[in-house]
Parts: C-alpha cells; sequence; structure tokens
C-alpha cells in the first residue's frame, strides 16, 4: 500500500478519492483484502469496478489524490468520471475491446439488473449515445456487448452512462465472473436465509392473532411480529427497494417498482394499525411476499449461472504461463503470465504445451492439435511463417513463436464472441415480449390503483389490500423471462452436444429447413485416418509388418499413429532410438534393425512407385536394404453419416452433396448413404450458384461444410455449419459450428431449435394466462397478499423450468438418428 493510501486510512478519509468519511464508514470496499472506508456508494461502485478489473494497482502506485473541484459539478460524479478514465487506456483495453477499422466492440457484465426493463432501458439509453452503433443486453447473462466508434465517443463515457442509470459495468473476464457469480450466491442465500427465519418467527406470532386472544397479547404479538420483520424489510428486501429507487430516477418503470410499493405500503400500513390498534396487520405477507420473491429469483440466478458456465470454459484452454525469450539467438527463458504477453514478444512452445496466444512460426518445425477450436482432426503440420491459434496444443517438436494477436484480438476471444452475440441477438417473438413488458407495469399500476379507488368508494375496508394483491400478482416476471431463459437455455444445450451457435436467427431459421447441403471432405467422411489395406514387398508376412509399425508408433499423438493405436504386437517387441520427423515419419531400431515408416521419399529417398488407388494416403515401411510393405490409410465415412441422413428424409428434408472432388470417390460415398442429388467438382462459385437456384424456388437451404473452400457458400445458405474450420468460421461469421465432429449433433439442432420455438410460445402463453386469471380474482378481492407472492413467484419458476427442460435433453444417439 502507497503512503497516500496509509495516509487516507488513519485520517478516517475516504480511501479512493480522500473526502472525508460520513458517520462511522457506512460504505466500504475491500481492497487487497483490507476493508478500507468510502465517503460515498459512488466511490465504493468505483473502486470495486477498479479491483474486479485488475487494477487495483492503481492504489499502490499512485502519488496524488484525484484533484476535484465541486464548481464543475458533483464530487463523487468527477471521481466516477475520473477514474473511468483508465478504461480508455489502450494497454487495458487489448484485454477486452476488439478493435476494427469501422468500430470497436467489448463484452461487458452488467450488475444491478432484474428484469427485462432493466433490459431495455439499458440498451436504448446506450444505444442513443452519439458515436455508439449498437449496444444488446444479454437478460440470461447479464452480458452488454456494445459498438462504437472511437472518434465519436470514448469507452469510459459509455460506461459513465451505464453508472449514471445506477447500474455497475465491467470487462467480461470468464474468472472474474465466476468470481462474482458465488459473491451473488453468497449474498443471495444470506438474504434469502433472513426472509425464511424471519417468515416462520412472524407466521408463529400470526397464528394466535388469527384464532384470537386478549388484547393485551395482541398487542404485544403485533410489536413483536414488527421487530421480527423489520430485517427482512431493511436487509432481504433490499435489492427490490435498490432498483425500484434506480429505475425511477432514470425515469423507467421497471418490475420492481411495484414489488417495492407492495413491500413499503403493506409494512407501512401494519406499523400503523399495531400502534393505532387498527383491525388486521399484514407482517407475515410482508415476510411470505419477500420470501417467496427471493426464492423465485434465487432459483432464476442459480440456472443463469449454471447456463452461462458452458461457454466460459472455452477460456480455459490458454495456459495460466508462458516462456518468453528476449530474442531469438538469446534462448534465455522467462516465466511470465499470460495476461502479461504483448505483441511481438517471442516465445517458446514446448511439445505437449498449450499455445497461449495467436501468433507466426519463427523458428522449427512440429505439428499442433487444432481440435478443440477448429475441429480439425489432423494436427496441422507447422513451418515458420505459419499461423499458430491460442488455446491449440504444440505435439511433437518445440517451436519459437512471435505473438500476432492477443486478448480480444485473438481467435479464441473472436469465438466467445461469437456466441455471445447468439444470444444477444432477438428473435421477433423476444421483441414482442420485451415490449410487452416493458408496458406493462405501468398498466399493473394503474390497474391497482383503480381497483383500491372502487373498493374505497364501495366502502370496502380491505381496499387496500385487495389493490395490493393486485400490485403483486400481476408483476410481469414471467412475461419478462419467458423468452430469454429459452433462447440462453437451448444456446447451452447445443453447446454441450458440440454446436456452437453465433447468430441469433439460427434457432428460429432452423424450424424451416427444407434442403440440408452436404460437402462431402472432412463432413460426410469420418475424420480420422483407419487403416485400409497392406500390401507386403517382401517375404515379411503382413501381420509382422503391422506390429513393426504399431512399434514405431506406439508413443505418439499423430493421427498416423492413432491408425495403429488399437494394434497391439503379439510379440513383446521394443523400438529404441526413435525419432520423429515432422511432417516426414517415424525412424527407430528394432532388434538391431533400423526401420522407416512414413512418406515414399522418407522411408526409401531412392525412389519407389506407390499402388494405384482412388481414394487414401500410400506410406511406406522400409529397413536399410529395401521396402518392407505399403499401408493404405483413408478417411473414410462417419459412422453417423448414414442415419443422419436417413432422419432428415425421414422429416421430409431433402438432401444433397455438392463437392469439389472430381474422383469417382463422390458417387461412390453418395451412392452408399443414399444421396441422390450429387454434384462433383464443382467450384465454390459453382456450389454458391446451386445454392441461390433452390433459394430461389422457395426453399430453405442449411450447408454444412469444412469452412476453408465452402466460405461463399456458408455465407449464402439460409443457415450454415462448419465442421472443421472454426477459425476460418469466425473470419466469415458463418452461422453454427460444429465442435465434437459428431454429425448428428445436426440432428440434436433440429430437434432444439423445434423444441425451443414450443417452449417460447408455452412460456408466453402461460405467463399471458396467467395474469389473465389471477387479475380478476384479486380484484375480486379473493387472493390475499401472501397467496399473490406465491402465485408470481410459481409463474416464475414454471417458466424458468420450462426452458431448463431444454438443457436436459440428452445427445442424439447413432441408432435415434
Amino acid at each position: 500500500m502507497s503512503s497516500l493510501a496509509a495516509a487516507s486510512q488513519l485520517s478516517g478519509a475516504c480511501f479512493h478519492c480522500g473526502e472525508p468519511t460520513k458517520g462511522n464508514h457506512q460504505w466500504t470496499a475491500i481492497i487487497d483484502g483490507v476493508e478500507q472506508p468510502m465517503c460515498c456508494p459512488g466511490c465504493k461502485a468505483v473502486a470495486e469496478t477498479i479491483v474486479a478489473s485488475g487494477l487495483k494497482d492503481y492504489y499502490r502506485h499512485r502519488t496524488e489524490l484525484p484533484d476535484l473541484s465541486p464548481a464543475e459539478d458533483d464530487v463523487s460524479e468527477l471521481t466516477v468520471r475520473e477514474t473511468l478514465q483508465l478504461y480508455d487506456s489502450e494497454a487495458l483495453q487489448r484485454r477486452f475491446v476488439a478493435k476494427s477499422t469501422e468500430f470497436s466492440e467489448a463484452t461487458l457484465i452488467i450488475d444491478g439488473i432484474s428484469c427485462a426493463a432493466c433490459s431495455w432501458l439499458i440498451e436504448h439509453r446506450i444505444s442513443q449515445l452519439n458515436g455508439v452503433i449498437n449496444a444488446t443486453l444479454n437478460l440470461s447473462n447479464h452480458r452488454l456487448v456494445v459498438r462504437w466508434q472511437d472518434s465519436d465517443i470514448r469507452l469510459s463515457q459509455i460506461i459513465e452512462a451505464i453508472y449514471r442509470l445506477g447500474y455497475k459495468a465491467s470487462p467480461f473476464s470468464a474468472t472474474e465472473q465466476e468470481a462474482t457469480q458465488a459473491r451473488e450466491g453468497k449474498q443471495a442465500i444470506r438474504r434469502l436465509a433472513v426472509a425464511g427465519i424471519g417468515t416462520m418467527q412472524v407466521m408463529m406470532m400470526s397464528v394466535p392473532l388469527y384464532v384470537g386472544m386478549a388484547t393485551q397479547y395482541e398487542i404485544f404479538m403485533r410489536f413483536a411480529a414488527m421487530i421480527m420483520t423489520l430485517p427482512v424489510v431493511l436487509f432481504a428486501a433490499r435489492p427490490f427497494f435498490d432498483a425500484a429507487i434506480r429505475s425511477l430516477r432514470s425515469g423507467h418503470l421497471t418490475m420492481d417498482v411495484p414489488v417495492s410499493l407492495a413491500i413499503v405500503l403493506a409494512f407501512c400500513a401494519s406499523v400503523w394499525s399495531t400502534f393505532n390498534q387498527g383491525i388486521e396487520v399484514y407482517f407475515d405477507s410482508v415476510c411470505m411476499f419477500t420470501f417467496f420473491l427471493l426464492l423465485g429469483r434465487f432459483l432464476e440466478m442459480r440456472a443463469r449461472h449454471r447456463m452461462g458456465k458452458a461457454g466460459n470454459n472455452l477460456m480455459t484452454l490458454l495456459p495460466n504461463v508462458a516462456l518468453r525469450l528476449d530474442s531469438v539467438s538469446d534462448k534465455t527463458e522467462q516465466v511470465i503470465a499470460t495476461e502479461d504477453i504483448r505483441i511481438g514478444d517471442i516465445l517458446l512452445l514446448k511439445p505437449g504445451h498449450p499455445i497461449p496466444a495467436d501468433g507466426i512460426v519463427i523458428e522449427g518445425q512440429s505439428s499442433v492439435d487444432e481440435a478443440a477450436l477448429t475441429g480439425e482432426y489432423l494436427p496441422i503440420a507447422k513451418a515458420p511463417g505459419a499461423k499458430l491459434i491460442g488455446g491449440t496444443i504444440n505435439i511433437e517438436s518445440p517451436l519459437l513463436m512471435q505473438v500476432s494477436a492477443t486478448g480480444a484480438e485473438a481467435q479464441l476471444s473472436t469465438i466467445m464472441r461469437l456466441m455471445d452475440r447468439a444470444q444477444q441477438e432477438k428473435p421477433q417473438i423476444a421483441l414482442l415480449a420485451d415490449r410487452i413488458a416493458s408496458r406493462f407495469v405501468a398498466a399493473v399500476l394503474l390497474i391497482s390503483g383503480s381497483v383500491f379507488g372502487y373498493w374505497w368508494l364501495m366502502g370496502n375496508e380491505h381496499a387496500f389490500f385487495i389493490a395490493l394483491s393486485v400490485l403483486v400478482v400481476t408483476c410481469p416476471c414471467a412475461l419478462s423471462l419467458a423468452t430469454p431463459t429459452a433462447l440462453t437455455a437451448a444456446t447451452t444445450a447445443l453447446r454441450e452436444q458440440g454446436i456452437l451457435i453465433s447468430k441469433g436467427h439460427v434457432l428460429e431459421t432452423l424450424t424451416t429447413i427444407q434442403r440440408v447441403v452436404f460437402d462431402k471432405t472432412g463432413t460426410l467422411t469420418q475424420g480420422r485416418l483407419t487403416l485400409e489395406r497392406v500390401e507386403s514387398l517382401t517375404v515379411l508376412p503382413t501381420d509382422e509388418a503391422i506390429a513393426l509399425v504399431a512399434t514405431l508408433e506406439q508413443h505418439a499423438t499423430h493421427p498416423i499413429a492413432r491408425a495403429f493405436t488399437s494394434i497391439v504386437p503379439e510379440t513383446h517387441i521394443q523400438a529404441d532410438t526413435v525419432l520423429h520427423h515432422p511432417s516426414q515419419g517415424v525412424s527407430g531400431q528394432i532388434n538391431g534393425q533400423t526401420l522407416r515408416f512414413g512418406r515414399a521419399d522418407f522411408a526409401w529417398p531412392n525412389g519407389i512407385e506407390h499402388p494405384h488407388s482412388d481414394t487414401g494416403q500410400w506410406l511406406l515401411l522400409a529397413d536399410e536394404q529395401q521396402p518392407l510393405a505399403w499401408f493404405l490409410l483413408n478417411d473414410s465415412v462417419r459412422r453417423s453419416a448414414e442415419p443422419v441422413i436417413k432422419a432428415l428424409k425421414d422429416r421430409g428434408i431433402q438432401v444433397s452433396l455438392l463437392t469439389g472432388d472430381p474422383s469417382p470417390a463422390a458417387l461412390t460415398i453418395a451412392a452408399s448413404l443414399g444421396i441422390d442429388d450429387v454434384r462433383s467438382g464443382v467450384s465454390p462459385a459453382e456450389k454458391l450458384e446451386a445454392v441461390r437456384h433452390w433459394q430461389q424456388q422457395g426453399e430453405r437451404v442449411m450447408m454444412v461444410g469444412d469452412g476453408i473452400n465452402d466460405v461463399p457458400v456458408l455465407a449464402g445458405a439460409d443457415v450454415s455449419l462448419a465442421v472443421n474450420e472454426a477459425s476460418d468460421l469466425a473470419k466469415t461469421n458463418a452461422d453454427m459450428l460444429l465442435t465434437n465432429g459428431r454429425l448428428e449433433a445436426l440432428i440434436s439442432s433440429l430437434d432444439v431449435a423445434q423444441s425451443t420455438r414450443h417452449i417460447i410460445r408455452q412460456n408466453i402463453g402461460w405467463a399471458l394466462l396467467y395474469n389473465l386469471i389471477a387479475l380478476p380474482l384479486a380484484a375480486a378481492g379473493l387472493i390475499p397478499p401472501w397467496a399473490a407472492a406465491i402465485g408470481m413467484s410459481f409463474s416464475s419458476l414454471l417458466v424458468v423450468f420450462n426452458a431448463l427442460r431444454l438443457i436436459r435433453n440428452r445427445p442424439l444417439s447413432l441408432n435415434e438418428a
């Protein structure tokens, strides 16, 4: 801690701005594990934002406090503004801001959101700022994706605008989000416990009041219930009050307004009745109302946290540390944190280690496994000048790389943004629900006031509590949650089955698909090399030749070696001095004999012609004297391809095959899979032309390809699924990515899309039906406030649990496909 900070702590001044604190340190913030005093909630919010963003060293190294001038503006506002300018730092933005020639884009986590009206308010307020292109907030995971022009507005101004609305924004970080969710969960449990214990205690005191007792005991019971209700109102129900005040300040009504009004009015009316010996008190209703609301929001929060974890798992592909060299010639290794990597750094990549950032190979040759990000089953040979993707794994030999992209510019972050964008973009039915929910609160307040006026004029002594029930029972919680929970659950369900959705229209469009077009190579083929044939060139038996190769390859992880992993030599032979030659083959000694296996020009440099074959890859085994045997390895058809195509046809969907391979293999594969419409040897432009032709005939077309040669047709189809090259997918903005190579996930996506549409309609229908039934009953005085609280919470939970059915859908098996 700096001397300046220590002095501030000793003097009782605000740790952040240095201003005198009020009272007994009403506001505090945890900085470096120490609880520090704050002068106002503004400084507290900013300090917590600085710590959450990894900038706590700001307090260690600052040499003076902010120079505040109350003549210009409020002190706390100036403090916030000056502190938020840290987000304009290029070094800080490198971690979470993606920049292009047209705009900058960042993903922010927003704290304090409680309903769809909050989402609507933030989106519309930020979108109205000069220089902001668009802002979209996902109600399910509270992430705001904002795009802006750096020449017109700064990021700090955008975050300041969010702060002025009463919310707190911080850069998205998977690690920090998990910590924030843990804190949110603990606080929610504390509030729920206080409300639950308070409800039980107050109910015990309220039961005697219902059955009747002497006046002096009744007064005692009322005062005791009032005291027990105070912690529930002041602590457990505080989130409702904070959100209501925030929405009123911003001039936009949210569902927390009627909730807060219901709690405050019922409590105040009961206090008045207690002191004035009124007819009834409703402390038990206040506690039960608060408890059931908190229980509903707690379960919603747990569901939201569960649905957000799957996407964050991608960020764990990056290692925590890296090995940096001062230069190519200086081999001195320096261990650094991944966050400290900068563009231009020289990194050493050891075999078996993950690559910490995007870059270019400058020295060495090796193979890199990119399956986790791109779905490409074969490790890619890398030589000087080749591109590397952060999160992939170096397999064979050490490499030196020069970093070309980190943070938000890296491919891994790009895929994360595509996933987020899929949840941000809202289909038409979601926009309709948002519009209904944003106007519903005003209608609820108006209806409640009208009901109270009617019953009061009719002389009903329970007019206030009847209006209170109307206020509670019609809160639009279920309507607000109807669509976002279903969309997030569907996205999560598909993600767990190996499909990443990158555009919001996918779930809607999948329900209208009439034709699926496949590429052949890497799509319908298995994606794994298998041993198809062995041709011996000497008296060496075939099984012994296979055993020799399996022995040489038994400790390798290359795809060619995997073709022999299931073959265990009967004799316990061992290989010595085994060397792997990148992109060439493997060599070693077995029983004193030097063997080579791999490409023909590597195994036998003197030259030899391989046997004829329409498909597959011929590899040669040779010793020092002669070639021994040919091995044919081929990428065979996926086992799931035939049942998937059958399942598509059973659904009435047409299937076509477009491939650039002019060989007879395309026709052979199509015939074996039952595909009648086959076009081989077509160029990317011809593929696009064919898809356009089908679309002109009124068909909705889905394209399934590898994302390399199929980029134009992937972009031109109504929905596109890239099987292998996710990095290319990220650059071309395709719609979906198959990450695990399981083609049956395509059928799952169609089923999940249909289920999502049905569940959204069910949720909205239930929410509207519930309000249509509950409103007349409450207005007629048939529903007490506590029952109204149960009904509203139940309707919200029903919507959430109905949406969670999408996550519980098990992946489709081959037999079912």
